[in-house]
């Protein structure tokens, strides 16, 4: 049965960590001020983090309705259903797009009571006008069909294709692992076994650019599988980025210090979220004022928590529309 509780459990994302290190406040909206704030009983400021923390934008969307759909096409696949042509795909992906924009631009009050089924778009929200920017949408335009493109022709389609010498394993399965009490969250797009080479194949899909920090989460996903499946040698695991946009599919070499790292990574990271606790035995935050503001304008405006920094300047945008 569901428990209401005043505070969160203390978990471990990449996600979490990167919030953590990129505004501190941010963080404390995220992860504790807008707990439970999907309940009508919640208070205020509750609600209105758990709402702002919904917020997505332009290209956020994109990459969350690409991966979804590329999901039910594995799926389909599996299940021995027709394959959708790109064409198809790609007017599917659209379709979800403009379906974001109507909600965030037609149907904020809809958003406003249930934050979690409506799309709000960030850059229609702060702008407080019903126009995406030109440059944003020509980009996301730009990204549709080559993305599309070079998921159909990725290494990683082609072995669901080949599914009868690979060893498919629900990715739905993969939740978390524990360290020190502590749950460690896991998300992982595909995995899968080849029969024929006798390796783990662990895949994420990109939409977006490279970043340094994609081979910290594919070793992160290795050591969860061969944590579960007592994988013996990490020569057996395949750890895989699928560049959409470039087309690129980029197969990592994991070591052992590639699994020190993450957990070096992970441990220290929790140490540091525990500073910011008032009872680490209830998972209590310290008050509000004592995680600080970011300093950076660049940063500050990209936050979906604009809103609750500034309510000043929020305010006056607002009375100017």
């Amino acid at each position: 049965m569901f428990e209401v509780k005043p505070y969160p459990e203390l978990s471990w994302s990449l996600s979490r960590h990167k919030t953590m290190l990129t505004c501190l406040r941010k963080y404390a909206y995220d992860y504790y001020t807008s707990h439970n704030g999907w309940l009508s009983s919640a208070d205020t400021l509750a609600q209105q983090a758990y709402r702002l923390k919904k917020i997505t934008n332009l290209e956020m969307h994109f990459g969350s309705v690409v991966h979804d759909l590329i999901y039910q096409v594995i799926q389909r696949v599996l299940r021995g259903r027709e394959i959708p042509t790109e064409e198809s795909l790609v007017d599917e992906i659209r379709h979800h797009l403009n379906r974001g924009f109507v909600e965030s631009t037609r149907k904020e009050h809809l958003w406003r009571n249930r934050p979690k089924h409506y799309t709000m778009l960030h850059e229609i929200y702060y702008s407080q006008t019903n126009s995406l920017p030109e440059d944003k949408v020509q980009k996301i335009t730009n990204r549709l069909n080559t993305t599309v493109k070079n998921f159909f022709a990725s290494t990683s389609f082609a072995d669901v294709l080949n599914q009868q010498d690979m060893q498919f394993i629900d990715s739905e399965k993969f939740r978390f692992m524990k360290t020190g009490g502590v749950k460690v969250f896991i998300v992982m797009d595909l995995v899968y076994k080849d029969l024929n080479q006798n390796k783990w194949v662990i895949v994420d899909w990109k939409t977006g650019k490279k970043s340094e920090e994609d081979r910290n989460q594919l070793a992160l996903y290795a050591l969860y599988l061969q944590q579960k499946y007592k994988i013996e040698s990490i020569e057996d695991i395949v750890i895989r980025n699928e560049y959409l946009l470039e087309g690129e599919s980029l197969e990592h070499k994991l070591t052992e210090q590639d699994l020190i790292n993450v957990q070096h990574l992970y441990q220290i990271s929790i140490e540091r979220m525990k500073e910011y606790l008032n009872d680490t035995s209830k998972n209590e935050p310290l008050p509000l004022e004592q995680f600080p503001l970011q300093d950076d304008p660049r940063v500050c405006s990209r936050c979906n928590y604009q809103e609750l920094c500034f309510p000043e300047v929020y305010a006056s945008q607002s009375s100017n529309v």
